[in-house]
């Protein structure tokens, strides 16, 4: 991969375990918020907004069948970040929501969340 990946649970997805209920992943909406608040330095990441239902091959073909929880960045080719939070085939992963965050700001110049 030539840049980062972000991998993100498109919004208004169902669960057969809660008939006629729609959804969205709370860390997903965050994440989407910032993006949107940054649209310019959203622009050197690859995001893929994906559906909710598993298998996620898109997401298999990159971080493993065990990795995919979303949202998800996955490190560019030969880069790491001090945030990752595991490893697949060389690739770093990040899958903690802060850590994407904080990932953002460190690799994308996106600004710090403000504590």
């Amino acid at each position: 991969m030539k840049q980062d990946k972000l991998f993100l649970l498109k919004p208004g997805f169902e669960d057969p375990a809660y008939p006629g209920q729609t959804f969205y992943c709370w860390h997903c909406a965050l994440i989407e918020g910032v993006l949107a608040s940054f649209p310019a330095l959203g622009s050197s990441l690859d995001i893929e907004r994906i559906d909710w239902q598993r298998p996620r091959k898109g997401v298999i073909a990159l971080a493993g069948e065990d990795n995919q929880s979303l949202p998800l960045l996955i490190v560019k080719d030969g880069d790491r970040s001090e945030f990752e939070t595991g490893m697949y085939e060389g690739r770093s992963l990040i899958a903690d929501p802060h850590k994407i965050l904080a990932a953002l700001t460190e690799r994308h110049g996106f600004p710090p969340l403000h504590s």
